[in-house]
């Protein structure tokens, strides 16, 4: 910001004759960025002017005495005076100068910037939603991306499809049929920037504003706030051992129009799904005409056996899966995937183009040859035994250090595990021991819709340092035994 220097008293006669005159210097900063010098001078008058800093009837400086006060040629002011004369924001007088136009709307105070409340996901152990960097891996896709772009044709630079790429489109067809029995042409396939712009736009092609949707209880809380700020009506149904429970569903909401379940390892809980509940839940689809949004989103981490048959493998005509990279390579890879029923196909493609039109084509074939050369497989072999090791880890320090007080659910699948409390502590029990480990967690209060009488800690074990797991599980059991230790309550 330049200086401001206030008005000079009066100088002798004998000064006047020997000095020049200076006339106040304007409270102005000419922006580096904008290249041309008269439009410089002009967006810096005109930011002072608006923003109330050059009031309405002032004296601009003569061309002659800006240009010395900038270090910019004189006809640059010339020009940007111009400018404000057609703006409206100046006024020239004539034999008088130039002035700030007289009859400006009232000015506001610059608004002081917004303090928004914005969640990242925080990134220290046990945080959700972190992988492993194999920095192998991303060179071949560096690589693949840099030979794409180069060598692409003109339709590859253009609109493209509203499904994304075609190549990457068929190998998830290859791998949903190898691995979760789906049978899916990939003109049914859409790339989407994540597993909830998907769900958003399912809930746009196929939902009305209001319409009820099963959830789990406890569920996914992302799900949750996507389907508010869809302005669905929530369902919470209670999930046990076997997954969602669908009698309490057709009690609670029989003629709901959708149910989101995550089946093969349900969040957080991280219970399958029984092959009844997948029947039940099938039947009132087919009965009620309601979809099922099956999120799939960790099916690739297996520990024990082949992967699970997926819903969508049973009985495709009302569900619609979701699949995701996030949790395969990285998240901000920002791909994922519905396999869609045809039916509806067309009507959630549409939702898609009027969207986004489509998603990055350079991106998505770079993917798809990392799985059509074998490079993913062979990426998710190696980070499944990772993952196992960490997990175990995590379990095996967590019943150690807590002294048996937290009863750690140990999950075939998947990259998180949860760590209950023993029944008869405080409602806030679960924050406070957060607190005193200082760990990275969330609750499993949290991930509820109403209120529950089970607690404990959902724990991500993925995509972290093998010390730092430790040391925060460490951390956890400690302060879930000296806490409950102080309570009195004895473990389960």
């Amino acid at each position: 910001m330049a200086k401001v220097v206030s008005a000079r008293p009066t100088l002798m006669a004998k000064m006047a004759t020997t000095l020049p005159r200076r006339t106040l210097d304007l409270p102005i900063a000419l922006d580096p960025s904008i290249t041309s010098q008269p439009s410089r001078v002009h967006a810096a008058l005109r930011v002072a002017i608006v923003d109330g800093y050059l009031s309405p009837g002032l004296k601009l400086p003569s061309s002659r005495a800006l240009a010395e006060q900038l270090s910019v040629p004189r006809n640059a002011i010339v020009a940007a005076y111009e400018q404000l004369l057609s703006d409206g924001l100046a006024e020239a007088r004539r034999g008088s100068g130039t002035y700030v136009a007289a009859d400006l709307p009232a000015v506001q105070s610059a608004a002081a910037p917004a303090q928004l409340d914005v969640e990242t996901l925080p990134s220290r152990a046990f945080a959700l939603g972190r992988t492993h960097v194999d920095r192998s891996l991303l060179r071949q896709l560096g690589t693949s991306v840099r030979r794409n772009i180069l060598t692409a044709s003109a339709d590859q630079l253009g609109y493209g499809d509203p499904r994304g790429s075609l190549p990457l489109r068929t190998e998830i067809a290859r791998h949903l049929a190898a691995s979760r029995g789906i049978r899916c042409d990939p003109g049914c396939i859409m790339i989407t920037s994540g597993t909830q712009q998907g769900l958003r736009l399912c809930t746009e092609a196929l939902l009305s504003t209001g319409d009820a949707i099963w959830l789990e209880e406890p569920g996914y809380y992302a799900a949750h706030a996507t389907l508010r700020a869809a302005r669905m009506r929530l369902i919470p149904v209670p999930v046990d051992g076997e997954g969602i429970k669908v009698d309490e569903g057709r009690k609670l909401a029989p003629l709901a129009r959708a149910a989101y379940v995550t089946p093969s390892h349900q969040f957080p809980t991280g219970v399958t799904m029984s092959m009844a509940r997948r029947g039940a839940l099938l039947d009132w689809a087919k009965a009620a005409q309601a979809w099922i949004i099956e999120d799939d989103y960790d099916s690739e981490f297996r520990y024990a056996g082949p992967p699970l048959t997926a819903l969508a493998g049973l009985g495709g005509e009302r569900v619609i899966y979701s699949g995701t990279f996030s949790k395969t390579l990285f998240p901000s890879l920002r791909l994922a995937y519905l396999a869609l029923p045809p039916a509806v196909a067309e009507r959630v493609i549409r939702a898609r183009s009027a969207a986004d039109r489509f998603p990055p084509t350079f991106l998505s074939d770079a993917v798809a040859e990392l799985m059509s050369s074998g490079a993913f497989a062979a990426h998710l072999r190696r980070a499944r035994l990772r993952y196992r090791q960490a997990r175990d880890t995590v379990a095996s320090v967590l019943a150690e250090t807590s002294s048996g007080r937290l009863r750690v659910a140990v999950p075939p699948q998947g990259l998180h595990m949860v760590a209950y409390l023993p029944a008869g502590l405080p409602i806030d029990a679960g924050a406070r021991i957060r607190a005193m480990a200082a760990v990275e967690t969330r609750l499993l209060s949290e991930a509820s819709l109403s209120p529950s009488t089970t607690e404990g800690f959902i724990l991500s074990f993925s995509g972290h340092d093998s010390h730092d797991l430790t040391a925060a599980a460490k951390r956890l059991g400690e302060a879930a035994d000296a806490y409950i230790a102080g309570r009195g309550v004895r473990a389960d």
